[in-house]
């Protein structure tokens, strides 16, 4: 059995790079890369699986059918991360987000475990909010790999 953590570690080198697979209206794949990584549930403290997007299809993927795996590599290992995708931003507001500082604070968080630093975080938070960021927080059903 493979922990969240072990799948995780497969991408250190990469920054947390990853391929997010979620399922369109038509039953289809839809396929991205992003970069991942672990943080605590705000609401619970449990450690969830966690990346930042603004992408349109992904996001009407999610909010639709929030079903998602995560897939980290290194060489030929490899280990996917199941879950279903928990939102927080601007437009996808959770009962345990209190406020804009909370989903300022937790957008940074996620970007610094995905392996993310910055110069200057009021640049980065007014980005953030320009685009409407969104945190996806994955609680794992399911973590296997083919190591």
């Amino acid at each position: 059995m493979t922990t969240l953590s072990e799948a995780v570690a497969l991408a250190e080198a990469d920054r947390g790079l990853a391929v997010v697979s979620t399922l369109r209206a038509d039953g289809t794949i839809q396929a991205s890369l992003i970069n991942a990584g672990v943080v605590a549930h705000p609401a619970t403290g449990e450690p969830v699986l966690a990346f930042v997007t603004y992408g349109r299809v992904k996001l009407a993927n999610l909010r639709a059918r929030p079903a998602l795996t995560l897939t980290f590599r290194q060489g030929w290992q490899w280990a996917t991360v199941e879950g279903r995708a928990e939102l927080a931003g601007p437009d996808d507001v959770p009962g345990w987000l209190v406020g804009p500082d909370q989903l300022r604070l937790l957008l940074r968080e996620v970007f610094t475990a995905c392996g993310g630093t910055h110069d200057n975080w009021t640049e980065y938070d007014r980005t953030m909010i320009e685009q409407a960021r969104v945190a996806v927080l994955v609680a794992p059903t399911r973590v296997y790999s083919n190591g």
